[in-house]
């Protein structure tokens, strides 16, 4: 699976974790930044990530910051974007299923890095289920 991936300063430490374990389960990851814990805007991240996502360059997006919300906030700005503020496993997985979200933020302040991981594992598992809850993606775009 080909992933995008970026995060701010304040999840910096566990983006470079997570490339690491995506890589060791056979994902080609491709790092847009931040480079260090030098304070930078979340915003330019999410939008990188968001384009690679909105133009089908990637399968999916990852994005973390310190609660999540600024960077889940600018990457849906992007209309091909559904972007899911998730904080345990089964969010995650619900976020696949009934939203079909093709990107997973994360709040790097607010979880351990095993549990990133674990949101990372179930997100990347799970099938959007369609059905009923795809007349409700169709509304979605404004």
């Amino acid at each position: 699976m080909k992933i995008a991936i970026g995060a701010d300063h304040a999840g910096f430490a566990y983006k470079q974790e997570l490339i690491a374990f995506l890589k060791s389960h056979a994902h080609e990851v491709q790092d847009f930044g931040t480079f260090s814990e030098v304070s930078a805007d979340y915003a330019d991240f999410a939008h990188e990530v968001a384009q690679q996502v909105e133009n089908q360059q990637v399968d999916f997006g990852i994005l973390l910051c310190g609660s999540g919300n600024g960077i889940c906030m600018t990457a849906n700005k992007h209309q091909q974007v559904r972007a899911a503020l998730c904080w345990t496993t089964e969010i995650a997985t619900l976020a696949r299923q009934h939203n079909n979200a093709n990107i997973l933020c994360m709040p790097a302040r607010f979880t351990s890095l095993q549990q990133v991981k674990d949101m990372t594992t179930a997100f990347l598992a799970t099938n959007f289920e369609g059905g009923r809850h795809q007349k409700r993606i169709d509304k979605i775009p404004c």
